[in-house]
């Protein structure tokens, strides 16, 4: 089930209810980043059903730079003209920021219409090539890929992960292999939901030896967060020339855009040109752009996110510990640890605290996806999961 179905099936006037928060200037995210993350910004309210613990969508709590906001208010004027000179700004400046050209970048309407444009292209071709196509996915991991692929009609290869929890890289190279047409191979790293990453090692030494037949889109939504020097963005063997992938980014996760609808593929200029066709045009709106480009002259800011993501996590991870429950190491904004019994359970539980956490997702049962909010959330979190110890329940 993906995010906006969950939404509407969990009758969430949660979305309302934030947006109602934040037109009346009464909710707490986007103060803390003004902050430092030791100081915070004092007691926060205990959740309720006002003001309840959104832990649930990876979500960044701090709410947008500071920068970011003066940006959109003086934009705000402007908004009557269309966002091309703020559109053209932010590809120059992403372009820089990874030292490509300009024809090597795509904006999206959030990186999720930059991966369904990369699997419409890949099937687009293969078909007009008069290839089988399919789409090869650990199992579970981001699926609007497979959401687009199965629209078209596209087989779904789901290759579960390992013992572990990591990518089974041999089981989805040999899922791949052994099909007699075109493979898109999608690959969220780090996996969401796992927070964990695949040694970049492995997965350059599988894109540089692929077929022809093979399509690779590398989702890299969390790769700001990651510190694991085993981790390399993929977009360095875009630099190299490699035309058999595409790299995703978003301004949703870090950035804390996640409203404002900023994405972005990085490719060969000619696999960027054929994407391009599938993207919808005037897809990107001048606040989120104007918000986008002075998020990345803010490095305060990408700092602070840093730190109160580390701070929270190490909150989270220490509270486990003493409980005993088991986690996997992170490396993004979130944690994917054990629940006993029910998943279902525990969540409905949490819910009647007023804390949203994650759903399950199979086949991975009985563990459940946990967002970092800011360390005075995650520590309101952990005095309500103790409770739970003590009542038995987890």
């Amino acid at each position: 089930m993906d995010r906006r179905t969950l939404l509407k099936s969990s009758g969430l006037l949660l979305g309302g209810l934030t947006l109602g928060r934040f037109l009346t200037g009464t909710a707490h995210a986007g103060q803390t980043a003004t902050m430092s993350v030791l100081g915070g910004i004092g007691a926060l309210q205990a959740p309720s059903q006002a003001h309840p613990l959104l832990l649930n969508f990876n979500e960044n709590s701090l709410g947008m730079s500071p920068l970011a906001r003066q940006a959109i208010v003086e934009a705000l004027p402007q908004a009557f003209r269309y966002p091309d000179a703020a559109r053209e700004a932010l590809i120059e400046k992403i372009a820089r920021a990874h030292q490509l050209e300009t024809a090597q970048i795509s904006l999206g309407n959030g990186s999720s219409e930059s991966i369904q444009a990369a699997v419409q292209m890949a099937v687009f071709q293969a078909r007009k090539a008069g290839k089988a196509v399919q789409l090869v996915v650990p199992d579970p991991t981001f699926n609007y890929a497979e959401l687009y692929a199965s629209a078209l009609g596209v087989t779904v290869v789901k290759v579960a992960l390992n013992a572990n929890l990591a990518f089974d890289i041999a089981a989805l190279q040999q899922a791949a292999a052994g099909f007699d047409g075109v493979s898109i191979i999608y690959l969220c790293n780090p996996n969401n939901p796992t927070a964990t990453i695949a040694p970049s090692s492995q997965l350059e030494s599988w894109i540089t030896s692929a077929p022809e037949n093979s399509w690779f889109i590398l989702d890299e939504a969390y790769a700001e967060f990651v510190t694991d020097p085993a981790f390399r963005s993929a977009i360095g063997l875009v630099k190299q020339g490699r035309k058999n992938l595409i790299v995703t980014r978003t301004f949703s996760k870090i950035y804390a855009l996640a409203g404002l609808r900023i994405g972005y593929a990085v490719a060969h200029a000619d696999i960027i040109a054929q994407t391009e066709a599938f993207m919808s045009l005037d897809n990107t709106n001048m606040t989120g752009a104007v918000a986008a480009l002075a998020s990345l002259e803010d490095r305060a800011f990408l700092a602070n996110s840093l730190a109160s993501t580390d701070a929270a996590r190490k909150i989270v991870t220490t509270a486990l510990d003493k409980l005993g429950l088991e986690y996997l190491p992170s490396q993004a904004n979130f944690i994917f640890h054990k629940v006993p019994g029910e998943v279902k359970t525990y969540q409905q539980r949490m819910k009647e605290h007023h804390v949203f956490v994650g759903r399950e997702f199979p086949p991975a049962t009985g563990w459940n996806r946990l967002t970092l909010g800011t360390p005075q959330e995650m520590s309101q979190f952990v005095d309500i999961l103790n409770t739970f110890r003590e009542k038995g329940w987890v």
